[in-house]
């Protein structure tokens, strides 16, 4: 399977802020499992703490929007610098911050690692994008949550979801806000890309790496984003 994988990076941090090395450790197994089995990986990973916390910091000292997209940015290549040591020889040598160095590098057999890429746009934006241009089979994107919702999950009377339309998601995400390290589930310019490529997506739980061979062996975990004629 050809196939981009997105991690929150929310999911590399404690409470603390201190990096979950184990965690780490458990992905790069994973990851390293099915590329033995024969799956081309592109791992995206997200900024998570340290993003908030600059950018946060660079907001209240007069910063513009474009400027925390920056810092946001160079968080989430370090993540991704992070995985790339766990993965060691596994991994492409460099972190790719340009689509075209990626049309190339996701052909030598390699996982390709990415952060973000540029202002405006979201590591899940940049997920979905990567997907669409290697023409990957599937795009998983690893949360902090147990899939999509009907409402805020942290009301006790929401509901996951098995399956969404790609159009009930943006319904479903139309509070999400658009401001740097606001980007939650999936942020408008993502759906977008998911919707006009109809790539086969699932989000679910990535605090228990193990879930990833689940995705990949297409157990029903998370939630599936479907695609089809809007009503």
């Amino acid at each position: 399977m050809r196939a981009v994988l997105k991690i929150g990076g929310s999911l590399l941090y404690d409470d603390d802020g201190q990096v979950r090395i184990d965690r780490l450790r458990e992905y790069a197994n994973s990851i390293k499992s099915l590329v033995n089995d024969g799956n081309l990986l592109v791992v995206v990973v997200g900024g998570g703490r340290p993003a908030r916390v600059y950018i946060s910091a660079a907001r209240t000292l007069g910063a513009d929007e474009a400027q925390c997209d920056w810092l946001g940015i160079k968080a989430a290549r370090n993540n991704a610098e992070l995985l790339g040591a766990a993965l060691g020889d596994f991994a492409y040598p460099k972190v790719v911050d340009d689509y075209d160095e990626l049309e190339v590098a996701v052909n030598l057999g390699k996982v390709v690692l990415l952060g973000g890429m540029v202002p405006g746009q979201s590591t899940n934006a940049v997920a979905a994008a990567s997907a669409e241009l290697i023409h990957a089979d599937m795009l998983f994107n690893a949360t902090n949550v147990d899939g999509v919702y009907d409402k805020n999950p942290e009301k006790p009377d929401a509901k996951k979801l098995e399956s969404v339309t790609i159009f009930q998601l943006r319904e479903i995400l139309s509070d999400e806000g658009i401001k740097a390290g606001q980007y939650n589930l999936f942020d408008p310019v993502a759906i977008r890309i998911v919707e006009r490529s109809q790539i086969p997506t699932v989000i679910f739980n990535g605090n228990n790496p193990e879930n990833l061979k689940k995705v990949f062996n297409k157990e029903k975990i998370g939630t599936r984003i479907t695609h089809g004629t809007k009503k």
